[in-house]
């Protein structure tokens, strides 16, 4: 960018200052006047993604900020374009996500008032959701503010920034005068890249603190590791800690993966157990919001001492003085046992501290490493652990009765185990460890997200992907996208033409460049997976054309029940069927009952069907095929057969996979041909990559009367919950006494609580 050249316009200032900050790939959706500033990235080798939505698109960019610790760049047009980005700006706040948000504008020149277009005070307007947001005063000013909105986003405590970037600005053409104060002796932008933000530690009085804690006083100790600690990238100094303390862990729904799910000192599966017994809990980058029940009774204890580790001070004191709790007498309400600071600093810290006492752990070790006496608290966790396990356990493995659709358990662990079959054929030892060190989870939809979460296997950081802290619906498909792009995205060919003469290439793309087989210069492939209400799915679903336009090998896998959290029952049994029809019977349909009775219901006519109802039996296959994708429809009844016995693998797809077998072998098929089709292997799909969509049938409109938990007021904070009994009467029981305790223990976070009034 020589003073000497062609005068360049603001969208190239643009353009070279999201390259000089080493900005590689940029998410959002193109209009005027910001189209432009998107061609000109393109041109230099900065990649697009152009979405369908710009929702999408922030969700995207935001996850590619957890994914890669640094801000995914969003660009949208102004006006309706911010408000639509606001969803996935607002979640990256709350997320704590880095996102750089840059957003067309009217004319710097036109008052408010004027009508101009898609007028919005845009800075204003995002004010609140950001922990930044920036107006140019003038086009030379827009390195600098770009550059500062993009440090924000990441520096601290991450979460978005943004820009705004008037019209006028993207076609301004500067002057030499102006673009010789904007480059340096060698003529190139004088912007130079963000470097990594500082790691503060803790102080080290409360770090002394709180080891002689460990030491001392406490006897049940849990550390809930949450995404903090995913972004923080503290994975393998906390694994030496947690081998060094044997201290029992619970990862939060996005915290799984730091230490692989499986290790024995992973109590996911004797949750409520771990959190109502401890008597200290060290919350390593987690928040005591509604995921974790406030911190309150009955599923904490009341004299529990909670110390929080964070890079916000703000964070550390709440939730911590809830009326009824008894930490008061038990060393205080907890503020003076918060440590600020980064959550990879202060374990070193601690753990140093700890080892110049000479602490052994809570379970010392003899010479040979192993064990030489668990104490009661691993052991009763184990024992809670087990039992869970144990419960679980038939929801499993046990096949789909004949007639009967699938159910959730039964779907996700068909899934779980064939997804793991194919990625060790895939690449085999190729990362060196497990098989699900290559499977990356995005899931969305209640039931889907909750239920899944603890069955399919994380077994590395930052590979699973949710609805986060606001519980977002939406976010799964844009989620997915990133995970691609972050995991996954080739090094294209340089367009060496479109580049000025005097440039160089960037050192992001120095760094990627390593083939189709690698990601960020360092680690193989990963598969990403999508798992999918068919109500969480709505909501992005287009953005299978971008997947598809793009050659993403996304596999998306639609649970289908047909409605909002567990779908309307159109079984011959339901209250709600009427007679069949034999005119609405169809020879190949599995539920040609359930057919019948949905065409004829009357509901649909009045508006008058439950507010969870969408259409039964709706073709998300056939709609991935319009979408350019391939579309696979799994629907159908169990035959009593365990479908993952299935050995071989029937090339013509889940449609025609299971012949005289029943749903489980279509389902296996499915999933088989999925993969295959994705990658594009044996001449499937041109040799080209590409996305799927798996439409799975489950079973619909099982469940009690939703009731949300966290909601729940003043039977829920005295631990009362209430269920059915014979004759339909309702009792009340302790919620950490109830018979449903393994099942929450599993699930991990409930997000929904499904409180039964029917008659047994």
């Amino acid at each position: 960018m020589s003073p000497s050249s062609a005068p360049p316009t603001g969208a190239h200032l643009i353009a070279q200052t999201l390259r000089s900050l080493d900005v590689a790939i940029v998410f959002g959706i193109v209009g005027i006047p910001i189209i432009e500033v998107a061609e000109a990235c393109v041109a230099i080798g900065i990649r697009f993604v152009g979405f369908r939505n710009e929702q999408a698109a922030s969700y995207a960019a935001s996850a590619y900020g957890f994914l890669t610790g640094k801000p995914g760049v969003l660009l949208v047009v102004g006006g309706p374009g911010v408000v639509h980005a606001l969803a996935g700006i607002h979640g990256a706040q709350q997320n704590h996500f880095p996102l750089l948000a840059l957003s067309g504008a009217s004319s710097s020149t036109h008052l408010p008032t004027r009508g101009s277009f898609q007028t919005l005070q845009t800075t204003t307007f995002l004010a609140p959701h950001t922990k930044l947001a920036l107006r140019a005063p003038t086009p030379s000013h827009l390195p600098q503010c770009i550059r500062e909105a993009y440090r924000a986003a990441f520096w601290g405590r991450p979460g978005a920034a943004a820009v705004e970037i008037n019209g006028d600005y993207v076609t301004y053409k500067l002057g030499k005068e102006e673009l010789g104060l904007l480059v340096d002796k060698n003529g190139e932008l004088a912007v130079t890249p963000v470097p990594e933000g500082p790691r503060p530690e803790g102080d080290k009085e409360r770090v002394k603190d709180l080891a002689k804690l460990l030491m001392n006083g406490a006897r049940k100790p849990l550390i809930v590791v949450g995404k903090g600690a995913a972004y923080s990238r503290c994975e393998d100094i906390l694994h030496g800690f947690i081998e060094r303390t044997s201290i029992p862990f619970l990862p939060t729904p996005m915290g799984k993966g730091l230490l692989p799910d499986g290790h024995p000192l992973d109590v996911s599966a004797a949750r409520s157990t771990a959190l109502s017994s401890a008597d200290l809990i060290i919350l390593l980058g987690a928040r005591l919001n509604w995921i974790l029940h406030f911190g309150a009774p009955p599923k904490f204890s009341p004299s529990v001492q909670i110390a929080k580790i964070d890079l916000s001070a703000e964070e550390l004191g709440r939730n911590l003085g809830i009326p009824g709790l008894d930490r008061q007498h038990s060393g205080g309400m907890g503020e003076e046992l918060g440590i600020v600071g980064d959550c990879g600093a202060v374990l070193t810290q601690l753990a140093e501290e700890l080892d110049a006492a000479g602490w052994e752990g809570l379970s010392p070790r003899n010479h040979s490493g192993y064990e030489k006496q668990a104490p009661k608290w691993l052991l009763e966790l184990s024992s809670a652990r087990d039992l869970s396990t144990k419960k679980l356990a038939p929801k499993l493995h046990t096949p789909t009765p004949r007639g009967a659709k699938l159910s959730y358990h039964r779907t996700f662990h068909i899934l779980h185990m064939v997804f793991a079959e194919m990625a060790a054929k895939t690449y085999g030892g190729e990362s060196g460890g497990n098989v699900s060190d290559n499977l990356v989870y995005v899931s969305e939809g209640a039931n889907t997200m909750d239920i899944s979460r603890s069955i399919f296997t994380i077994t590395r950081p930052r590979q699973r992907l949710d609805a986060g802290t606001d519980a977002t619906m939406g976010i799964g498909l844009g989620y997915a996208i990133a995970a691609w792009c972050a995991y996954n995205l080739p090094q294209a060919e340089e367009n060496t033409s479109a580049l000025p003469s005097n440039s160089t290439k960037s050192k992001v793309e120095e760094e990627h460049r390593q083939g189709e087989t690698m990601v960020l210069g360092r680690m193989p492939r990963k598969k990403i997976i999508a798992i999918e209400g068919d109500s969480a799915v709505g909501f992005s679903a287009m953005e299978i054309e971008t997947m598809a336009r793009y050659h993403m090998d996304i596999i998306i896998v639609v649970v289908n029940n047909g409605g909002v959290y567990r779908g309307v029952n159109y079984s011959p049994k339901s209250r709600h069927s009427r007679p069949s029809s034999s005119s609405f019977s169809d020879s190949t349909d599995p539920f040609p009952a359930e057919t019948a009775t949905w065409k004829a219901d009357p509901r649909r006519h009045t508006m008058t069907l439950p507010s969870t109802a969408l259409s039964y039996h709706t073709r998300y296959s056939v709609l991935a095929e319009a979408l350019g994708a391939w579309g696979i429809e799994v629907w159908g009844a169990g035959d009593g057969s365990n479908g993952l016995s299935l050995k071989t693998h029937d090339s013509q797809g889940g449609e025609n996979a299971a012949g005289a077998a029943g749903v489980e072998a279509k389902l296996v098929n499915a999933i088989r041909e999925a993969w295959l089709w994705s990658e594009g292997a044996e001449g499937r799909n041109g040799g080209k990559r590409g996305p799927v969509v798996v439409d799975v049938g489950i079973e619909s409109g099982k469940g009690g009367e939703l009731v949300f938990a966290w909601l729940g007021g003043r039977r829920e904070r005295e631990g009362v919950r209430e269920r059915s009994c014979k004759g339909g009467q309702t009792i009340s029981l302790c919620a950490i006494h109830t018979s449903t305790l393994a099942l929450e223990d599993v699930y991990g976070r409930c997000t929904l609580g499904i409180t039964e009034r029917q008659s047994h």
